[in-house]
């Protein structure tokens, strides 16, 4: 190997990929409540988390887009040749500051992995999160998401010792946040 591919190796590690025509960030609607019910609780357990403490619990997975749908909250789906493969959104931090939202149930079925769709994903709820007024952005997640891990450090979150709020996730164990 040359030392002149090494640069370039190195940058192809960190270079988000462009997200392919077939595939884009939209809205949720209430037609993608199953769907997006489906893929958290089939990608949570890949990731050892479906005991408790973890939000494959919480009551609003069953109706996501209606528990998104006041001031302040947004979810958004990925979705490919019309087939809905991941999604994510942003709500206030319950017993948070004011200024303060949470990104909460990102994820994505095996397909949406590696493709951009984190990355694109991640400007929509951050995007979102700016126009609502919000000042700071939060998140949980467990240390074996990797990926994750290097989406969030890459989109400048930092990390924090101790969780934020009230989420009643209490199984989480890293936590970052954002100043937007």
């Amino acid at each position: 190997m040359s030392t002149a591919s090494k640069p370039r190796a190195a940058a192809a590690d960190t270079a988000e990929p462009a997200l392919p025509t077939t595939v884009h960030i939209r809205p949720m609607t209430p037609e993608d409540d199953a769907a997006v019910a489906q893929i958290i609780r089939s990608v949570m357990p890949e990731f050892g988390a479906d005991g408790p403490g973890f939000a494959i619990h919480d009551p609003e997975v069953s109706a996501m887009s209606s528990n998104y749908a006041a001031a302040g909250h947004a979810y958004f789906v990925v979705e490919r040749d019309g087939r809905v493969i991941g999604g994510a959104g942003i709500a206030p931090l319950t017993d948070g500051d004011a200024g303060v939202c949470e990104l909460r149930k990102m994820y994505f079925l095996n397909e949406a992995r590696g493709i951009g769709a984190g990355a694109a994903m991640m400007r929509a709820c951050l995007d979102f999160a700016r126009s609502a007024g919000y000042r700071q952005c939060y998140l949980e997640t467990l240390a074996g998401m990797d990926a994750a891990g290097r989406l969030y450090r890459r989109s400048g979150f930092t990390t924090l010792g101790a969780p934020l709020g009230a989420t009643g996730h209490f199984a989480c164990d890293s936590y970052y946040v954002l100043d937007l």
